[in-house]
């Protein structure tokens, strides 16, 4: 296994994702309630996470699009009630803006530089993180979304695009996530060497397991350097 470069997975893999998402969602009832009361009243939190999972369910040729899925679900809440384009997008707009402030896993910061130190960085996400905001960009040599490549993993298209935007084969990409099934399996199915990331101790469950496994961010990059220095 020749190591040239890291892709990363981002949501639970660099930070907690259900705490940003409850606060997300927090912060876009309070905007409501602010801006739009009737739609407030209609939609409290519990009924706006089940309208966006029914938009969801509806809609499954946006599976790979999170925004997409955030502003039909807001659509259909605010345009009975009268309100407009413009009050969708900054209701979208006030949502967005709480998804992207992240609370780093204590490892992920330290272990990301000491990476970028040693080989390029590539975050490849289902999820609709925006790394420019989070103040993470400068440390990846690019970034691939779900949303903007138009399929979501597993499918191992999306792998073969995060490898051709470093110019390196497959093999040489080591692909680290969370997910035994969308990371490592659909790593794999690409020809990625594959890392699962497991912060739990949970049991593996798939077929096959990872080629590595680690139980934070700090052992990966341990393990690299080591690998690197031989």
């Amino acid at each position: 296994m020749q190591i040239r470069a890291v892709s990363l997975d981002l949501d639970d893999t660099l930070w907690p994702i259900a705490p940003i998402v409850q606060r997300a969602e927090r912060r876009l009832h309070d905007w409501l309630l602010l801006h739009c009361p009737p739609v407030a009243a209609a939609y409290p939190i519990d009924s706006m996470r089940a309208l966006r999972e029914r938009i969801a369910e509806e809609n499954p040729h946006l599976a790979h699009d999170y925004t997409a899925q955030r502003k039909l679900s807001l659509t259909a809440a605010l345009q009975p009630h009268g309100y407009g384009g413009d009050t969708i997008e900054a209701a979208f707009d006030a949502f967005y803006a709480a998804r992207n402030e992240v609370e780093l896993y204590a490892d992920a910061l330290p272990a990301l530089q000491r990476l970028a130190a040693r080989l390029p960085l590539i975050s490849l996400s289902n999820g609709n993180a925006d790394l420019g905001r989070i103040g993470l960009r400068h440390l990846f040599a690019d970034c691939v979304s779900a949303r903007e490549f138009g399929m979501a993993k597993p499918a191992p298209e999306i792998f073969h695009e995060a490898c051709r935007r470093l110019s390196l084969a497959p093999g040489e990409v080591l692909h680290v996530g969370d997910d035994p099934l969308l990371d490592v399996h659909g790593a794999r199915s690409a020809g990625l060497p594959t890392a699962w990331l497991n912060r739990e101790g949970a049991a593996w469950a798939q077929p096959q397991r990872a080629d590595v496994e680690f139980r934070d961010l700090t052992e990966l990059a341990d393990w690299l350097e080591l690998r690197l220095a031989a």
